[in-house]
């Protein structure tokens, strides 16, 4: 089995680990586009160009399924990709974990890179799965890029900032960038100290998790955590054919896919 996913930049990662964990077995192909990346900026148009690009080099390795492990791109780019792949190539979407965060009843603070907060996505997602539960949308300037080049002030600075802006009693916390997922610690340890003494403890949502299942279920295969760990792995950076760059390493999931196989060449 072989399952590829697509994203801007290194926020594929903590998908891309979770489907290790569910299936060691399985190959992996990660298709990036640091050339061109940060897709947030860019028109839709430019977004879903990238973002097709980034699937067709991946779909030229004859994955079974693929994973857009990026909210961007799925926001603006998952139709056309599914137009031109499916149904020969089953294609998984990331959607933020607003849904079971609200079960709790909120307060939910959702995070996100700037141009998804207060979008019209991100209002509907919240009005069809939130309704009724108050939601703080907290924008995280500079946090996906500073978790890109892994650098740690940066992100430590970003993290500090949105957690200002998080209610300190939040019950629920969304990460709604998949980037923001490879610090999960850091946010949470940020969010934990705001809380006010009272406070229940705080559940987090991320969606890494849920999206490598849907990618299972999609080609028909269950997870088997014990599976001999035999599966390969294919990096692609805009195309190209290379190794792990350095600031996949600088997070445990990265680190967790030297396992999987000599990145080729």
């Amino acid at each position: 089995m072989k399952i590829a996913l697509i994203d801007s930049g290194i926020g594929l990662l903590a998908a891309a680990a979770a489907v290790h964990r569910l299936r060691p077995d399985a190959d992996l192909v990660l298709s990036s586009d640091p050339d061109g990346m940060p897709w947030g900026p860019r028109t839709t148009d430019d977004i879903v160009a990238h973002a097709l690009a980034c699937a067709r080099a991946a779909a030229a390795h004859r994955p079974d399924a693929l994973i857009v492990a990026c909210n961007t791109a799925s926001v603006h780019a998952l139709a056309a990709i599914r137009a031109e792949l499916e149904p020969g190539l089953p294609v998984v979407g990331t959607v933020p974990a607003i849904k079971p965060a609200a079960l709790g009843g909120g307060p939910v603070a959702i995070w996100a890179t700037p141009a998804t907060t207060g979008s019209p996505y991100q209002r509907g997602l919240i009005r069809d799965f939130a309704a009724g539960v108050e939601v703080t949308e907290v924008p995280c300037p500079g946090l996906a890029e500073a978790v890109e080049r892994a650098d740690a002030a940066a992100i430590d600075a970003a993290v500090t900032a949105a957690a200002a802006l998080t209610p300190p009693d939040v019950r629920a916390v969304v990460l709604g960038c998949t980037h923001y997922e490879l610090v999960d610690e850091r946010i949470r340890a940020a969010v934990r100290s705001r809380l006010l003494p009272s406070a229940p403890p705080v559940a987090f949502y991320g969606s890494a998790t849920a999206v490598a299942t849907q990618a299972l279920r999609r080609v028909g295969a269950v997870p088997a955590p014990g599976a001999e760990p035999s599966g390969g792995l294919t990096v692609l950076l805009s195309g190209r054919e290379e190794s792990l760059e350095p600031a996949f390493l600088a997070y445990p999931e990265g680190r967790s896919l030297v396992a999987v196989g000599a990145a080729r060449p």
